[in-house]
């Protein structure tokens, strides 16, 4: 290994603003109630619904049982009563059940867990914040719904302003998320630095939010690197942090968000079907529009599409 790895428990400048306040408005115009008044509804889709394979076998019959994990606002968490589970992604998981003509399950999973329990048919779609990966297309299927935009974020007083290339990280006690797109950047960052004589990243996680501000404000960590959408949230509510460097979710190449089903189950087409139906209607553009994410919009679902080299290939 060539870096450090730490578990714990507990114009540049005006690109990187505009990138920022495009992302996530003001945390006051968010609706966190569980009662999601506003939430955008849609009609049953005859195409998209015959699309489902009729050799598919729903986890539960006349329901779409979706797997997400709450983490942070505005893509996934709890509402005010601390149990329902609110924000974008939950918001076009609605909409795709309504377009099918199926009652919504949505099961708050951990992380970790997603992969085996899509796998074994507990869920019939996994829909929060995953990148298509080439790896993960081996066991999967895609639809892709949303841009995916990472963020480097450090206190606000951080002498640090910009972080842009592999060698703005060397050294640095950063923040990211096990098993995630932003991890492999990091590490492929990490080993490229390495390889040129340049000190290593000490790579940290956390098992929530909390605690990886509370490493940022007390100086344990350096800089936090995940998902543009939730740090921008982050610093808009508590002023606490700023953006200092965005890099494509594929940097280099492209990467997109997607609904992860099982591999050739027979219902990825007809979640395309139907994203693509809301793209088209206007819905989908309601529901970034709502949580401010109207920057990551895609202009086309797509199944299966070219996902982020395995790592070393």
């Amino acid at each position: 290994m060539t870096f450090h790895r730490k578990r714990i428990s507990l114009a540049f400048g005006a690109v990187l603003s505009t990138i920022a306040l495009a992302s996530v408005a003001s945390a006051a115009e968010f609706d966190l109630t569980p009662e999601q008044p506003g939430r955008i509804h849609t009609q049953k889709s005859e195409k998209a619904a015959a699309a489902i394979s009729p050799d598919f076998k729903f986890a539960k019959e006349g329901y779409l049982t979706v797997a997400t994990s709450p983490w942070d606002p505005p893509v996934g968490t709890y509402a005010t009563d601390a149990k329902t589970v609110v924000g974008t992604d939950p918001d076009i998981t609605v909409l795709i059940a309504e377009t099918l003509g199926l009652k919504l399950d949505l099961v708050p999973v951990a992380w970790a867990d997603w992969p085996l329990g899509l796998a074994s048919g507990k869920y019939d779609a996994v829909i929060s914040n995953v990148t298509v990966t080439e790896e993960r297309k081996e066991k999967f299927d895609f639809s892709t719904y949303r841009q995916d935009v990472l963020g480097f974020y450090v206190k606000s007083d951080s002498r640090i302003t910009s972080i842009k290339e592999p060698k703005d990280v060397a050294g640095l006690k950063v923040i990211t998320g096990a098993g995630t797109n932003q991890e492999k950047i990091l590490l492929e960052w990490d080993r490229e630095n390495v390889a040129a004589g340049l000190k290593p990243v000490e790579v940290q996680y956390y098992d929530d939010s909390a605690a990886s501000q509370l490493a940022l404000q007390s100086g344990r960590a350096d800089a936090e690197f995940n998902p543009n959408a939730t740090l921008a949230y982050a610093a808009a509510v508590n002023g606490k942090t700023k953006l200092v460097g965005i890099v494509s979710g594929g940097w280099p190449l492209t990467a997109e968000i997607a609904v992860a089903t099982r591999k050739d189950s027979g219902l990825a087409n007809a979640i395309t079907l139907a994203i693509n139906e809301l793209i088209a209607s206007g819905k989908y553009g309601e529901v970034l529009k709502k949580w401010s994410l109207t920057a990551e919009a895609i202009d086309q679902s797509r199944t299966n599409p070219p996902g982020l080299p395995k790592p070393n290939s």
